[in-house]
């Protein structure tokens, strides 16, 4: 399935970056030891292609909920640090479970959070995909519109397809982490389609970002 990049992509102009490493915050929206996303993203982040970064956020318990009388001086240092690693990254990945047909609203939080101040987000413009496990066969499917919306909502320029994970606890694993090839080729695929909005010319991508420019092209053709 084709990436869907903006129309500037599809122009040939891209950001890029100073060195040609693509850093990722990375976090996963839930607060469960041995969660499935936990385990998700950090497979993501061993198998990731050289060129790729994590900076991985495992702080969501330490924020509270949002509130305008916490903001400016106010602000919790939690949330501070937060903001200053998306913003020092190239790109963002969500791994999301799906709670009553939506993300867990610990991730939403530290959204909102992320989406201030107003005018001003760290989010804003940047690159963000989301990927998603479940013990159910769909993959948090919902959750993850649910989280790409919201990115969306706040500025991101957003990867818009999914990555699901379903039936994640019968995945052949070792230590709790899944072992499995067809799931590593689809998260190694993800990674690389988020580098190629990040603008990144790394080792290995140049043919995923003229295949997804390619895709672009084929379908703003078609529209």
């Amino acid at each position: 399935m084709c990436a869907r990049l903006p129309r500037r992509y599809a122009a040939g102009v891209h950001p890029g970056t100073v060195d040609g490493v693509t850093r990722i915050f990375a976090t996963a929206g839930s607060l469960r030891e041995g969660s499935f996303n936990w385990r998700l993203l950090r497979r993501a982040e061993e198998i990731a292609p050289e060129g790729i970064e994590f900076d991985t956020f495992t702080g969501l318990a330490d924020i509270p909920f949002f509130s305008q009388d916490l903001e400016g001086e106010a602000t919790p240092a939690a949330v501070l640090d937060m903001r200053a690693r998306i913003a020092a990254a190239d790109a963002l990945l969500v791994a999301t479970p799906e709670y009553n047909g939506g993300m867990p609203g610990v991730l939403k939080n530290a959204l909102d959070w992320a989406s201030r101040p107003a005018g001003a987000s760290p989010v804003k413009g940047k690159p963000a995909a989301v990927i998603g496990a479940s013990p159910g066969g769909r993959g948090a499917v919902r959750g993850q519109q649910n989280a790409r919306d919201v990115l969306a909502a706040i500025g991101a320029n957003v990867l818009d397809e999914e990555l699901s994970a379903g039936r994640f606890h019968e995945l052949p694993s070792e230590d709790g982490t899944p072992r499995d090839t067809d799931l590593d080729v689809r998260i190694e695929s993800h990674l690389r389609r988020l580098a190629v909005l990040a603008g990144v010319s790394i080792e290995g991508l140049a043919q995923s970002a003229e295949y997804s420019i390619a895709c672009q092209r084929l379908a703003d053709a078609r529209a």
